[in-house]
């Protein structure tokens, strides 16, 4: 972020001194949006730091008082000790701060604290504030905060703490591009840090706005632009990224349906799944693969299972019968069948209730995906069937693998029971996909895509009334449609992971609809399938209307 503030400074002559306006005044905006905008007569506290993130907050401070606000500036240190662009900014507040022919700005005050007197100073004012702003740190944060900024920093909490055992709906706590206290490159929390109601980035987001817990101390997080090229954006070499919106409608319109297309043209599912005891995961599996918008979907399961499979399932879903062991699962013996099934498929899904405590099982996995001859996803025990994750099995640019874990299952894929493998989920995500050149789908709170290329995609829509029974065999059913659909009418121009992506994106915002609906306690995974027909008019109005 720093080299494209230089560049955009640099290469389209744009002093960084307007770029510290133009996020102030991004700041502001979103301040007013959540105050009704209604600012005039509000009291704001502006904590300010020495470094650029202050002079954002003093820049914040002019702004709000020509809005009518009352407002109070504490900056942590003296003018003298800051440089740059930040001196600036706190110089000119202390000029408009200072009494002028006998008059004191009742509506501006400014001081310089650098003790703890000073700061105590600040904290007993009694003036109420509606409004707290953080600039104290920013992004350049790599150790706990202490001295003067922990204080600050632990006062921020206690009187979020008091606001909230009031039930009272002031302050608000704004903080500028990050919390105080986080480290803008780390998911873990490294100490102490301000808990914001609203957070406002500026140009893109650092990893511990999104990256979960750090990511639970923004509140709403607005990402807001200041002025520097998309061109500068595109040319960095970041390996991490955050799924957005306008990811999933691009595949949205590149696969519309067209007047001439068929059942044909949006491809055909195949889905490997259920055992005589599990069923409900291959029923769920086939109906959101159906529901995602395959034009045709198969479900291949144990033969003693399909009775009771397919009184669940949608009678759009075709069925097979597949050979099968004493214990009613999918027995090694069943593999020419699968193939045969596989040969008329466009893309297949394997896993889903089949248990994989039977070898005879386990060989069948292995052997089919071994020879696989179209695009395969894997999921729960198809992926245990394969852990640890054998070494010479790699996906292929024709014949790409999609997995799908929860952690647990990572962790066996791992060859681990160690929980502190995933400490950085971003990092073993990458990893695993780039070793083994998978598209790695690691499910959990905020999950990861991560392609082969080492690229890692953070999708942010998703709650946790996702964490209920069947929401993982549903998600890798919209996987299937959507893979599907891609290889079916982009053919050779198709791309597992935006096909992937999408399909997250959608999913969990299906999963945010359902719970708008039911509450993430009511809702129940067959919910997030009945509302994945709103989530894509939300997301592609245009293509969804005949």
């Amino acid at each position: 972020m720093r080299e494209i503030d230089r560049l955009t400074s640099e290469q389209y002559s744009t002093p960084s001194l307007l770029l510290m306006e133009a996020a102030a005044a991004s700041a502001v905006r979103a301040i007013a949006a959540r105050c009704s905008h209604d600012l005039a007569g509000r009291h704001a506290l502006i904590l300010c730091g020495r470094g650029n993130n202050g002079g954002d907050g003093a820049a914040v401070a002019r702004a709000l008082w020509r809005l009518g606000a009352q407002v109070r500036v504490a900056l942590l240190g003296r003018v003298e000790e800051a440089k740059g662009d930040a001196r600036i900014n706190f110089e000119i507040v202390r000029r408009l701060a200072e009494p002028a022919k006998g008059m004191t700005p009742a509506a501006l005050s400014f001081k310089e604290c650098d003790s703890a007197e000073d700061w105590e100073m600040v904290i007993q004012d009694r003036a109420r504030a509606d409004l707290v702003v953080d600039a104290l740190l920013g992004t350049g944060v790599t150790r706990p905060v202490e001295g003067l900024y922990g204080a600050a920093v632990d006062h921020l909490l206690r009187l979020r703490a008091e606001r909230d055992r009031a039930n009272e709906s002031g302050p608000l706590i704004v903080s500028l591009d990050l919390p105080s206290g986080l480290d803008a490159d780390a998911a873990e929390p490294i100490g102490a840090c301000v808990r914001a109601d609203l957070t406002i980035t500026f140009t893109a987001p650092k990893p511990a706005n999104v990256l979960p817990p750090a990511a639970h101390f923004n509140g709403e997080l607005i990402i807001a632009d200041i002025g520097s090229p998309p061109t500068l954006l595109d040319a960095t070499d970041s390996k991490l990224f955050l799924t957005e919106a306008n990811d999933a409608r691009a595949w949205l319109a590149a696969t519309r349906y067209a007047p001439d297309s068929y059942k044909n043209t949006h491809g055909h599912a195949l889905i490997i799944a259920g055992s005589r005891h599990l069923t409900g995961a291959a029923a769920l599996t086939a109906a959101a693969a159906m529901r995602a918008g395959a034009g045709l979907v198969t479900l291949a399961a144990p033969a003693s299972a399909l009775a009771s499979i397919t009184a669940r399932l949608m009678p759009e879903v075709m069925t097979a019968a597949l050979a099968e062991t004493d214990d009613g699962a999918i027995s090694e013996a069943a593999l020419d069948q699968a193939q045969r099934l596989a040969g008329r498929a466009t893309v297949i899904a394997l896993g889903p209730g089949m248990t994989s405590s039977d070898e005879s099982t386990r060989r069948f996995v292995r052997a089919l995906v071994e020879q696989r001859t179209a695009p395969t996803i894997i999921d729960a025990d198809g992926l245990n069937a394969l852990a640890p994750w054998p070494a010479s099995l790699r996906g292929a640019r024709a014949r790409p693998l999609v997995l799908t874990p929860h952690p647990g299952e990572m962790l066996r894929l791992m060859g681990t029971d160690d929980r502190a493998a995933l400490a950085d989920r971003v990092g073993a995500a990458r990893a695993f996909a780039t070793a083994h050149q998978v598209v790695l789908v690691l499910k959990g709170e905020r999950t990861l895509i991560a392609d082969p290329d080492g690229r890692v995609f953070i999708n942010p829509t998703g709650n946790a009334g996702l964490g209920t029974a069947g929401a993982g065999d549903t998600l890798t059913g919209l996987i299937t449609g959507f893979c599907a659909q891609a290889f079916g009418s982009l053919k050779e121009r198709a791309d597992v992971v935006q096909a992937t992506l999408a399909a997250v994106y959608a999913g969990g915002l299906a999963g945010d609809l359902a719970a708008r609906s039911f509450g993430m306690r009511a809702m129940v995974a067959s919910d997030v399938r009945e509302h994945f027909s709103a989530a894509l008019r939300a997301l592609d109005p245009g293509g969804e209307q005949p």
